[in-house]
């Protein structure tokens, strides 16, 4: 099916009469969304797309390219970025198709790769169709949970540094002296000390109440990281001795960090579905992407050139310690908080009803504040056990990111426009993107919990050794 014939789909609370509905072959002009009128216009579907793309993973990049190397680093994000956007695009071309095709006025990531085994060419998937709506569904859930974690890491490391440096702080941000640490306690203690306020924070369950906040944190946020990179443009060492390629072995945790920053295929249907004109939205789509992936390149490459071997999990924990860089990682962390609520709204809307549909109506409020607080008390389980931020995140982009970004959406385009005839080389390049994704996914997973039980291991050690010590 040709680019021109895509048909778009109207908002998910419409529906679309008989009449109405497009066949898999009406072309785009024939196609009247019913929420046209109401959708989201051009900038503001940029400014989501953008915010679904920026989080903590773009901290974490300096070190990544560190891992891959000076040049294999910012190539190895380019050519990453070019994949991950033209999986997004595939993804809109197959829900456009399948909408269509089955009569739907809008199909979510979960809905899509179901209808795509259902039309697919194995007779076996077919009758297991639901199981792909229920797999994409539950790495949705392990992404949007592990982003969680990785809050709760990110909060409770940024957090404990401004803490310990308070005594040391100074108001000249250009004499980046050694600060004497004042030890408090671990950074796990951290973690318990934020999850009450977390789980009140979850317990808001309409986000509209929490909008003005969200606006709060995106300006935070944007304030941050134009500071970051102020920093670290005007305190690039010379000249520049760091290596141009990594070890193999870390290039594997440099994948999963990657690919967690790429992390907005997830909102990238229920975007293009609230907007007014979709059909526009290919332009969102790339200008957004485009805008994503030369920050990545341009933070990754200047924040370790600025910092170089050691350059930390974050990039924050690498700010000079005055008040100023301090106020950075305070207004990053406040939109981080805040972030948390959004991410977790995903699974919660995933579980919740499924687990109050169960019960008598008047324990089912009861149960969903109960089960939002499991989760985030898991989430916070889950850092506490392996609270390292650089592992945690590579960890995640390896297991759920790789495989919602990289394997899934070419796999779903074969099963999709099979009886359409696809050209060899589309099959072959969509194989050779899976199995890239594949590839990662092993490797990732395999050198992130290496290194997460070597880590622990080392600590073990060393915390028996001060005992013995004491």
């Amino acid at each position: 099916m040709s680019n021109s014939s895509r048909v778009n789909s109207p908002t998910e609370e419409t529906s679309l009469t008989p009449d109405q509905s497009p066949g898999p072959d009406a072309p785009q002009d024939e196609y009247t969304r019913l929420g046209e009128k109401t959708g989201t216009t051009f900038i503001p579907t940029l400014i989501h797309l953008l915010k679904g793309n920026i989080g903590t993973g773009l901290l974490g990049l300096p070190l990544a390219v560190k891992n891959a190397g000076l040049v294999l680093g910012p190539i190895s994000l380019f050519l990453m970025g070019g994949i991950a956007v033209h999986c997004m695009d595939i993804l809109v071309k197959c829900s456009h198709y399948l909408s269509g095709r089955m009569r739907k006025p809008f199909l979510d990531y979960g809905n899509c790769m179901q209808y795509g085994l259902e039309v697919g060419p194995v007779p076996w998937l077919q009758r297991h169709a639901i199981w792909g709506r229920r797999v994409v569904n539950a790495f949705l859930m392990v992404t949007q949970l592990g982003f969680c974690c990785v809050y709760f890491v990110f909060l409770s490391d940024n957090i404990k540094q401004v803490i310990e440096s308070a005594n040391g702080m100074t108001a000249d941000c250009h004499l980046n002296q050694t600060v004497i640490m004042t030890s408090t306690f671990d950074s796990r203690l951290y973690m318990l000390c934020f999850l009450p306020f977390i789980i009140l924070l979850v317990f808001v369950r309409n986000l509209k109440y929490l909008a003005p906040f969200s606006m709060l944190a995106n300006l935070a946020m944007i304030i941050s990281l134009g500071m970051i990179f102020n920093y670290i443009v005007w305190n690039i060492p010379f000249p520049v001795a760091l290596p141009y390629l990594g070890e193999l072995k870390n290039y594997a945790l440099f994948f999963g960090t990657a690919i967690f920053s790429f992390e907005g295929i997830g909102v990238v249907l229920p975007l293009e579905n609230q907007m007014k004109t979709a059909r526009s939205f290919h332009k969102v789509l790339y200008l957004g992407m485009v805008i994503v992936t030369c920050l990545y390149i341009s933070l990754g490459t200047l924040g370790y050139l600025c910092f170089g071997d050691s350059i930390g999990a974050s990039i924050t924990l690498n700010l000079p310690n005055c008040w100023l860089y301090q106020a950075v990682k305070i207004l990053y962390c406040f939109g981080i908080f805040i972030t948390y609520a959004l991410q977790f709204y995903v699974p919660a809307e995933i579980l919740i009803p499924r687990v109050v549909a169960r019960l008598e109506e008047r324990w089912a409020w009861a149960a969903d504040l109960s089960v939002r607080a499991a989760l985030v008390t898991l989430t916070c389980v889950i850092a506490i056990l392996v609270p390292e931020l650089d592992l945690v995140i590579s960890l995640v982009g390896s297991v759920s990111s790789s495989a919602l970004a990289l394997i899934f959406p070419p796999i779903l385009e074969i099963l999709t426009f099979h009886s359409e005839g696809l050209p060899w080389w589309v099959i072959c390049k969509n194989f050779l993107i899976s199995v890239i994704g594949l590839v990662g996914f092993v490797a990732g997973t395999y050198v992130s919990i290496e290194q997460i039980v070597l880590r622990n291991s080392a600590r073990d050690a060393l915390n028996g050794t001060l005992s013995g010590v004491h």
